[in-house]
């Protein structure tokens, strides 16, 4: 079927951010417009959202960040609610054995004390623990070098994230969203400079528009660069490795943040999951997907051994390297519109956050759509013209 010459909104990019963003639009009975998403691959092979580790967190720095993950943690919880009560959509869960994040200085250990009150003040339920509680607590741990750790056992945790965007593509479908396989390759301006008109697809299409929205994860800056705006985002490698341990814990391992950089968590069934990235961590390129097979035997597995010493006899199942859209200014969110191309929407730089923020995302960029304002959380400190103006938001709790 031939496409319609031109959508109220355009939505770059596919992916967890460009479904949730098209499902809430569809979803709100106030919008009454046309939106196209189109995603160079519907594969998703070598998509951030499908190399999602899919974890949830409260424990942030900024409270914003806080409330954006708890409102993720809702929808998930919600989710065949927020569907109209739709019997195909399943009832999730979020598994929460938590995130142990491990001081081993005085630097951290002051950090998440003043995190904590910023937690608490957004009604997460985050306790600090001491080397011998957390010894008490996980006995399996090594904390001979810790003077401190946190935990949130409400809402944090592992969730099914494929769940969530295969529903909010479907539910969007059904809602009148058109998907199509294509790519976006160049955007024609208005004679100022501060609107989209069109937007030119691989196959020579014009596409008119009201909105476009900039959701292309680690390509973002490509789709940013069509309208004439450099972005500060860019794709970092992140592995992964799903390991069996020869002994396994006999209870659950929290999503474990260790002082090296290091993360694992619990799988199942004497599987875990660790990951982390290089000490030299560059941008990449978007087609370089390499294992550094010696991160593995040089980093990752002398950390967790020594973390956890039952960890010392274990056999690698399974690997994967992921792309974060990284944001190098602030490793924070960039959304809403340009200061200056005011129908261009960001949807960008979520350095690994996405997935739990997607919710919330797709939700505030619906409203602003709708009715020209947040009506829900204000997501404008996470405005671009902060970048403009140089200056960044500092959240101390990225991995």
């Amino acid at each position: 079927m031939p496409l319609p010459s031109s959508f109220d909104v355009v939505i770059v990019g596919g992916g967890i951010m460009g479904a949730s963003a098209a499902w809430f639009l569809a979803d709100n009975p106030d919008f009454d417009g046309r939106v196209l998403v189109v995603e160079r691959d519907a594969s998703y092979a070598f998509a951030s959202t499908t190399h999602t580790n899919s974890c949830i967190r409260q424990q942030f720095s900024e409270r914003l960040n806080v409330q954006i993950s708890q409102f993720g943690a809702e929808f998930v919880k919600n989710l065949r609610r927020y569907m109209g009560g739709d019997d195909r959509v399943p009832e999730l869960a979020i598994k929460s054995f938590g995130y142990m994040y491990l001081a081993d200085s005085s630097d951290f250990a002051d950090i998440l004390r003043a995190n904590i009150k910023v937690q608490h003040a957004a009604g997460a339920a985050t306790q600090l623990m001491t080397a011998a509680r957390i010894k008490a607590a996980y006995p399996f741990y090594n904390v001979d070098d810790i003077l401190l750790g946190s935990i949130n056992l409400v809402d944090e945790g592992y969730f099914d994230g494929s769940t969530v965007f295969d529903w909010f593509r479907r539910s969007a479908r059904e809602r009148g969203v058109t998907f199509i396989e294509n790519e976006v390759v160049a955007m024609t301006l208005n004679a100022a400079g501060t609107k989209v008109e069109s937007v030119t697809l691989a196959d020579g299409q014009m596409i008119g528009c009201g909105h476009v929205i900039n959701a292309s994860g680690p390509r973002a800056v490509e789709t940013s660069r069509m309208a004439g705006i450099d972005l500060p985002v860019a794709p970092r490698k992140r592995h992964s490795w799903i390991f069996k341990a020869e002994r396994p814990l006999d209870q659950q391992l929290p999503l474990t943040i260790d002082p090296s950089g290091v993360h694992m968590r619990e799988v199942g069934n004497g599987t875990y999951l660790a990951g982390g990235h290089a000490d030299i961590d560059p941008d990449v390129a978007y087609d370089d997907f390499a294992m550094d097979h010696a991160l593995w035997q040089d980093k990752i597995w002398p950390a967790i051994a020594a973390r956890i010493p039952q960890f010392e006899a274990i056999r690698v199942m399974s690997e994967w390297v992921g792309h974060y859209a990284y944001n190098r200014f602030d490793q924070n969110a960039i959304v809403g519109p340009h200061d200056q191309v005011g129908n261009f929407i960001f949807l960008n730089g979520f350095s690994g956050h996405g997935l739990q923020q997607s919710p919330a995302m797709g939700r505030g960029v619906a409203e602003l759509l709708t009715y020209g304002g947040y009506r829900s959380l204000d997501l404008t400190p996470f405005h671009f013209d902060r970048i403009s103006a140089k200056i960044p938001i500092t959240e101390r709790a990225v991995i």
